[in-house]
């Protein structure tokens, strides 16, 4: 089976185009013998890391400006927002997984969550993630998901399950996902770097499952000159915001394609899906090396709305 990992910016704060960027690369994907497609961590319509850059309190006022840009041009599953990316993985019959701001219309109509949808390549969408614990600033962006989306699903290409940037160092999310005969591990991404390709490598060794991660590669030069503060917030023209590092793990920690390092484009590489499951004879992290008689894990997966309606 063919991947192709994306390693290229959204248009920032851009929802419509981001979408069309999406598609485009998914047929040039397609066009390279791609079976799946893999985009990073919020790329629709773009990380916000200018949260990482205002300075907490002196710059809220610019949060909050930048915050209603984001709502403005995030995605409603309840009007069925990935429509056009959904008709796009059915053309092409590829599995796409991407990251994306959520809104949920369905409820305050205000929250954003850091989501990553698994869409199979007939087009429906298979697993919607809210990310559990947004990191640091993070949290004055996006809302704290639940348990409903932490699956492995039958795809296509194989069993998919993905953990968005920082939920990869959380070991028992990492530990859900294990212990549901996974055989492509996602995790969409802002991280970059030896630290986190560290981490990409070890994931592939202790769940004995395909691992690919998977950063936006994005400079300065790629923000648009109307999106707020531009100027203030990336002075420097010349700047790598993002190193991208895409990557592609073998089972049990082996590098097979990337990282990607300051380049833009698409990371492919073939795997071969049943070596997961072959691989897993020396170490299996929730079979046979598992004690459940010593350690046990419970994962609650009921979604949690702030308010049901009873009529």
């Amino acid at each position: 089976m063919r991947v192709s990992v994306i390693q290229q910016p959204p248009v920032y704060l851009d929802r419509e185009k981001s979408i069309a960027k999406a598609c485009d690369l998914i047929a040039a994907s397609s066009r390279e013998g791609a079976e799946m497609v893999v985009f990073p961590e919020a790329w629709i319509p773009g990380y916000p890391t200018f949260v990482w850059r205002l300075a907490p309190g002196i710059g809220m006022g610019k949060t909050d400006e930048l915050y209603a840009c984001l709502q403005d041009n995030a995605v409603d599953l309840n009007r069925d927002g990935l429509a056009a990316i959904r008709a796009c993985a059915r053309e092409f019959g590829a599995v796409v997984v991407i990251g994306y701001h959520e809104l949920d219309g369905a409820g305050s109509g205000s929250t954003l969550y850091n989501s990553c949808a698994i869409i199979d390549a007939d087009g429906r969408l298979a697993n919607n993630h809210r990310k559990l614990m947004p990191t640091n600033p993070e949290r004055m962006i996006w809302g704290f998901g639940d348990g409903s989306g932490l699956n492995v699903v039958e795809t296509a290409v194989g069993r998919v399950g993905a953990l968005i940037c920082w939920e990869n160092y959380m070991p028992l999310a990492r530990y859900a996902l294990y212990a549901q005969n996974i055989d492509i591990y996602v995790a969409p991404t802002w991280d970059s770097g030896e630290s986190w390709l560290a981490t990409m490598q070890h994931i592939a060794r202790e769940g004995g499952c395909w691992v690919v991660g998977c950063a936006t590669a994005l400079e300065a030069s790629d923000i648009p000159a109307d999106v707020p503060y531009r100027d203030e917030l990336f002075p420097d023209a010349a700047e790598w915001i993002n190193s991208g590092d895409a990557v592609v793990y073998k089972p049990f920690g082996a590098a097979l394609a990337g990282p990607m390092h300051r380049e833009k484009g698409l990371l492919i590489a073939d795997i071969e899906v049943a070596a997961a499951r072959a691989s897993r004879r020396k170490f299996d992290v929730s079979g046979h090396y598992a004690r459940p008689d010593v350690f046990s894990l419970t994962v609650d997966r009921h979604p949690r709305r702030a308010a049901e309606f009873l009529s």
